[in-house]
C-alpha cells in the first residue's frame, strides 16, 4: 500500500500530493487525516504532513519511493469528511491544500489531561479499626490520621484530604502496598461553561413560531435536507425555534452545530441552550485555553456532546452524525475569514450538509442580501416571524438630524432630545444603551453642516482620507485632493469622525452624574470573560447605561432597557466599500431591536447627517424588504454581488517596483484569458493601508455573473504565478466576494 500525502508546507510550489510507502510497522495505523512524519526533499528532512488518501500502485518509480518514518507524536487526526471539505475549500476559495487543511482542524495538538484523583477504603469497619490502632500503637501517626479520616468517610478526594490532613505521598503509597486504601483516578474534562444553574423555562410557542417548526419538521421527517431563512422581527423568538428544530434532530441520534458571530453573544446564547440540553451542550471559542478546547473535541469524540455552539470555528466540530446547522445573525460579517482560505462559513456550512446530509438553518432579523436574493430566486426557503415573541410593540424610532443640532448651537455628540429621554429613564429607574457606530470611521470625509459626503466619481463609494493629502478610491485608484471647505456649502465643518466609546462615557458621566455606566469595547473585554462580566452586570441592572461598539447590539435580550441611542449613524453608511448600505441598515435595525423587549415599549434615537439616505430610512421603519429593493437596484446598476460576483486579488511584496509590475503582467493575463470579455477588471488599486511594516500592496478587482468563471480564473491565475519566478518574492491571496474592501 501507498499512501498520498500533503506537506505541511506553505508554499505554492509544494501545493501537490506526495506519495510514500507504508512501512509493515504502521500497516493498519493509518487513515485519511493523521498527521505523520516523512522524508522529505533532497536532505531527506523529517517533515510532518497529512494522510489524504491511499492506493494499491505506485505512480511514480518505486525505487524513489520514501518511507513513512512515523505517527506525528502528540497529533490529533482529521476527520476524513473534514479532510474532503478542505479539498473543496482550496479549490472554491483559493490558498493552498495544507491551509486548508490547518483552517478545518479545531485542535492541533493533544493537551495535558487533567485527572480527578480520589481514594477508597479497601477494608471493612472492623478490620479497619483494627489496623488503625496498630498504626496508634507504633506511633505512626500520618497513617493513623489518614486511616481515621477514611474511616469517617471510605471515599474521598485526593487532593482535597492529602491537603486538609498534612500527608505526603509517601504515606498514601505505604498504605497502598498495605492493601488498606486504593488512590483511583479518572479523567476530567475542562469544561467551559461554568453557570449550570438555568432552568428551562416553559416556551408556548405562537402560530408563526409553529407554523416554522412544522415546516421544516415536515421536509426532514420525509428526509429532505434543504436550507431554511428564519426571517424575523428582533425579538421574535427565533432562538427558541432552533432550539425546537434541534430538539427534534436530536431525537433521531442526530448532533447539531449553532454558529454565533460574536465572542460576546455566547454567554446568553450558552445559557438558554444549557436550561434546554443540560450537559450535552458545549462552547467553542477563542478565549478559551488549548486544554478547554481540546477537552471538548474529546468530549464530541466520547459522545457527550450533541450540541456545539460558537463562532466560525465550530463549524469543523468532528461530529459523526451530524444533522443540523444553525447559522444566527447570518447576516454578520465575521462569519467570513479574513486568513486564507478566504471562505464564508455560510457557503461552507451548505457545502458540509450537503456532504453529510444534514439541514442548515440561517436565522436574522436583517438577512444578507445573498440569502434573501437566494430564497427569491428558489434557491432557499423562507420562513417568516414578523411579530415579536411576546407580542411586545417595536419601538418607536426617532431620527435626529445633527445638521440642526448643530445649527442651533449644539456641539455635543447627544442630541437635546436624546439627553430628555436618557434623563427620563434615568427618572424611571430604567435601563439604556448608547450605541456608537464606528464601523468604517477610517475613512470618508464629511460636512457636518450639510451632510456632503466625498465620493468616487466611478465607483460610488466613499473616498478614503489617507495621510498624504490624498482622497483615494480603493476600488480603482482614483484620487484627488484632501478638501477643507464643502464643495456643497461652503461650510469649513468638513472631515472625518473622531470620537470613541471613551470619549462618550466620559462625556456620559459629566452630563449625567448620578447615572452608573458601563463600557463593553476592545479595551474593556481583554480579559477572558469580559465580555461575559460586563453582559452579567448589566443583565443583573448593576448600570443604568451600557455604552458600547457594534458587539452590544447583537442578539443580547435586556428587558428593562426601555432606550437606545445610536451615535453618529453615518459612521458605517459611507465607509469606502459597496456594502455599507447593507451594513449600515442591519447595524440601525439591530440596535433599535435591543428596546422594549420588555413589558414596556422601547424608543431609540437615530442621530445622523444623512436622514434622507434610504437605508437610515427604512432602519427607522424597521422595513427589510423596502431596504432590499433599494439596495439591489444598486447592486445592479453598479454590477456588485449578488447581482454579480467579486473576486479580490490581494498581492503583497517588499518590492514596490516588483509589485506594481507583478500586478502590471497579472491583469494583462487576466486579460488574455477572459477573450469573451465575461469579466470586468479593475485595478490594480491601492488598498486602504498601502504598505504594512515595509510590506508594499496592491489589488485588482475581476466582477462576472458567473462564479464558475471566476474560480476558473482563479485557477487560471495560480498557475502562471506558479511557473513564472517573477512571483516568486510576492504574497497573492484570492478573496471571493470581499467582506471588506482591501
Amino acid at each position: 500500500m501507498y499512501v498520498d500525502i500533503i506537506i505541511d508546507i506553505t508554499h505554492e510550489k509544494l501545493d501537490k500530493v506526495f506519495q510514500y510507502s507504508i512501512p509493515s510497522s504502521l500497516e493498519g495505523m493509518l487513515k485519511i487525516g493523521t498527521e505523520v512524519v516523512v522524508p522529505f526533499g533532497r536532505g531527506n528532512k523529517e517533515t510532518k504532513g497529512y494522510v489524504i488518501g491511499f492506493s494499491k500502485k505506485a505512480n511514480y518509480d518505486e525505487t524513489k519511493i520514501k518511507e513513512v518514518i512515523g505517527v506525528a507524536r502528540g497529533s490529533v487526526a482529521i476527520e476524513a469528511k473534514l479532510v474532503a471539505l478542505a479539498a473543496w475549500m482550496k479549490e472554491y476559495y483559493g490558498g493552498t491544500m495544507i491551509q486548508a487543511l490547518k483552517t478545518v482542524i479545531p485542535i492541533k495538538k493533544e493537551e495535558r489531561v487533567r485527572e480527578k484523583r480520589r481514594l477508597r477504603l479497601l477494608l471493612e469497619e472492623e478490620e479497619g479499626k483494627k489496623q488503625l490502632d496498630i498504626y496508634l500503637h507504633k506511633n505512626q501517626k500520618a497513617r493513623a490520621r489518614l486511616l481515621a479520616a477514611m474511616l469517617d468517610q471510605p471515599e474521598q478526594d485526593y487532593d482535597f484530604l492529602t491537603k486538609k490532613l498534612n500527608i505526603t505521598r509517601a504515606v498514601v503509597r505505604s498504605l497502598e502496598e498495605q492493601k488498606v486504601l486504593a488512590l483511583e483516578s479518572e479523567k476530567v474534562f475542562r469544561n467551559p461553561i461554568k453557570h449550570k444553574n438555568c432552568a428551562r423555562e416553559a416556551v408556548c410557542f405562537n402560530d408563526e413560531q409553529q407554523q416554522a417548526i412544522d415546516t421544516f419538521w415536515e421536509d426532514y421527517s420525509r428526509g429532505i435536507r434543504g436550507t431554511y431563512l428564519v426571517y424575523g422581527v428582533t425579538g421574535s423568538g427565533k432562538t427558541e425555534v432552533y432550539m425546537e428544530m434541534i430538539g427534534r434532530v436530536l431525537k433521531e441520534g442526530k448532533q447539531a452545530i449553532v454558529l454565533i458571530p460574536e465572542i460576546a453573544l455566547t454567554y446568553q446564547t450558552v445559557m438558554r441552550f444549557y436550561g434546554r440540553f443540560g450537559d450535552r451542550v458545549s462552547i467553542l471559542n477563542s478565549r478559551m485555553s488549548q486544554g478547554e478546547r481540546y477537552d471538548q473535541m474529546e468530549r464530541v469524540k466520547a459522545g457527550e456532546v450533541d450540541v456545539m455552539i460558537g463562532p466560525r470555528s465550530a463549524l469543523f466540530t468532528p461530529f459523526s452524525n451530524l444533522g443540523l446547522i444553525v447559522i444566527d445573525e447570518e447576516h454578520e460579517t465575521t462569519y467570513k475569514s479574513e486568513q486564507v482560505p478566504r471562505y464564508h462559513a455560510r457557503e461552507t456550512a451548505l457545502k458540509r450538509a450537503e456532504m453529510e446530509g444534514a439541514s442548515v438553518i440561517l436565522g436574522s432579523a436583517t438577512p444578507s442580501l445573498e440569502s434573501f436574493y437566494a430564497c427569491r430566486s428558489g434557491r432557499f426557503r423562507i420562513l417568516e416571524l414578523k411579530q415579536r415573541a411576546s407580542r411586545q410593540e417595536l419601538p418607536q424610532v426617532y431620527v435626529e438630524d445633527m445638521r440642526k443640532e448643530l445649527k442651533s448651537g449644539n456641539r455635543s455628540i447627544l442630541s437635546d432630545h436624546l439627553k430628555e429621554l436618557m434623563e427620563i429613564r434615568l427618572a424611571k429607574k430604567e435601563q439604556m444603551m448608547l450605541f456608537l457606530n464606528r464601523r468604517g470611521y477610517a475613512g470618508f470625509v464629511s460636512c457636518r453642516a450639510c451632510g456632503y459626503v466625498v465620493k468616487c466619481p466611478h465607483c460610488d463609494v466613499s473616498l478614503s482620507a489617507h495621510r498624504n493629502g490624498k482622497l483615494v478610491c480603493h476600488y480603482c485608484g482614483y484620487e484627488e485632493s484632501q478638501i477643507h471647505i464643502c464643495p456643497s456649502c461652503g461650510s469649513n465643518y468638513i472631515g472625518g469622525f473622531k470620537a470613541g466609546t471613551q470619549q462618550v462615557e466620559e462625556m456620559v458621566k459629566r452630563q449625567f452624574p448620578q447615572a452608573r455606566v458601563l463600557r463593553m469595547d476592545m479595551d474593556t473585554t481583554k480579559s477572558k470573560d469580559g465580555h461575559e462580566k460586563i453582559l452579567e452586570a448589566f443583565a443583573n441592572e448593576e448600570a443604568d447605561i451600557l455604552i458600547g461598539t457594534q458587539m452590544i447590539v447583537k442578539g443580547h435580550d435586556f428587558p428593562n432597557v426601555t432606550l437606545v441611542g445610536i451615535l453618529a449613524a453615518d459612521m458605517s453608511l459611507y465607509s469606502n466599500d459597496y456594502r455599507a448600505g447593507e451594513r449600515t441598515f442591519q447595524l440601525l435595525t439591530q440596535a433599535a431591536g435591543r428596546a422594549g423587549r420588555g413589558k414596556s415599549k422601547g424608543e431609540v434615537v437615530i442621530q445622523t447627517y444623512s436622514p434622507e439616505h434610504y437605508s437610515i430610512e427604512r432602519a427607522a421603519a424597521q422595513d427589510y424588504e423596502g431596504f432590499y429593493e433599494a439596495e439591489m437596484n444598486y447592486r445592479e446598476l453598479m454590477g456588485y454581488p449578488p447581482v454579480e460576483q467579486l473576486l479580490a486579488v490581494l498581492m503583497m511584496g517588499p518590492d514596490e517596483q516588483v509589485l506594481e509590475t507583478a500586478a502590471k503582467y497579472l491583469k494583462e493575463f487576466a486579460l488574455r484569458v477572459d477573450k469573451n470579455r465575461k469579466l470586468q477588471i479593475i485595478g490594480p488599486a491601492s488598498p486602504y493601508v498601502a504598505k504594512v511594516s515595509d510590506v508594499y500592496r496592491r489589488v485588482l478587482y475581476l466582477k462576472g455573473e458567473d462564479y464558475r468563471i471566476l474560480i476558473e480564473m482563479k485557477n487560471r491565475m495560480e498557475q502562471y504565478i506558479e511557473i513564472n519566478s517573477g512571483f516568486q518574492s510576492l504574497r497573492i491571496q484570492f478573496d471571493f466576494n470581499p467582506m471588506n474592501v482591501f
